[in-house]
């Protein structure tokens, strides 16, 4: 989620806190719409197995949008490797996958370092066999104007959500290429199709990526590698929470303050998608129903980049 032009997301999000008083007496805190960030609410792929067996890779599944889709995954029958930082956070999501009958293993690793994700990649080759998905995810941002932006911090987002994605699929690629082929999936942004003030390093790190995207695709194609970008609109994740400087906010109040931003800035659905919403684009982009789709960027904002 996006600053909105000449104000703050703490400021804009505050709008609803004053409110949220008389919310809480009105009955508690408002779904964002008919898409509930509440992961119960989301109705997590269990009929359908496109992905039994198949072995699955994803950067970033600690939390948010990684972590929805490394649950829904398994829950269609994938082998799912995960990697991220946060080692506890890692464990819990392993955990959870594992006592709901799926299959899953966390991987400590640093997707700013060569050595951890060519690591990270060969131990889930090991463990599942070479990956048929590689869903490269990991990202961050902050906010700041561009001016007042640290070289530090715009190196550390640029090496995280461009380099990252990078030295994930180069160690992908030859995997890939020995065994048949497969699909690779990145996660863009709406800020791929245009800029909010504040976010000048994450949004030129999510247009990048898009560059990669295009060239792998054409240079993989003959290798029966497809790959795509998906660019997620407002999603209610971690990320944008601490983005927002809303971790101190009580979580119904983040709740209202996320359904007062979605009415006025996603312009068709009116509401912030959950990251179970994006999970489940993700799997169907990286299913066999989508075997004609390669070099593209799909879009799933809700409507926002659908308006003027």
């Amino acid at each position: 989620m996006s600053d909105q032009p000449n104000m703050s997301r703490r400021l804009l999000l505050g709008s609803a806190i004053a409110g949220a008083g008389l919310l809480g007496a009105a009955g508690g805190a408002l779904a964002v719409g008919t898409g509930s960030t509440d992961p119960q609410t989301i109705a997590i792929p269990g009929e359908r197995r496109r992905f039994v067996g198949k072995s699955v890779t994803i950067t970033g599944a600690t939390s948010g949008i990684g972590r929805a889709a490394a649950i829904a995954f398994a829950a269609e029958g994938a082998h799912v490797a995960f990697c991220g930082r946060r080692t506890r956070l890692g464990a819990e999501v392993e955990a959870a996958i594992r006592e709901a009958g799926g299959e899953a293993s966390y991987i400590e690793a640093d997707v700013r370092e060569p050595d951890s994700v060519a690591a990270f990649v060969t131990a889930a080759a090991e463990r599942y066999g070479p990956p048929r998905i590689a869903f490269n995810n990991a990202g961050i941002s902050f906010s700041r104007r561009l001016h007042e932006t640290g070289i530090a911090e715009w190196d550390d987002t640029i090496t995280t959500n461009v380099r990252g994605i990078f030295l994930a699929m180069r160690a992908q690629v030859p995997l890939m290429q020995a065994n048949g082929g497969g699909v690779i999936l990145v996660t863009s942004s709406a800020n791929a199709a245009g800029a909010r003030p504040g976010l000048a390093a994450y949004n030129t790190s999510k247009r990048s990526v898009l560059g990669l995207v295009q060239t792998a695709a054409l240079e993989y194609a003959e290798d029966n590698i497809r790959v795509n970008a998906i660019c997620p609109g407002a999603t209610d994740t971690p990320m944008i929470r601490t983005q927002s400087n809303m971790n101190d906010v009580p979580d119904a109040v983040w709740q209202t303050g996320l359904r007062v931003w979605g009415r006025q800035n996603v312009h068709a659905l009116k509401r912030v998608a959950s990251a179970e919403e994006m999970a489940l684009a993700a799997l169907s982009l990286c299913s066999d129903d989508m075997n004609y789709l390669t070099g593209s960027a799909v879009f799933v904002d809700g409507g926002m980049t659908a308006a003027l």
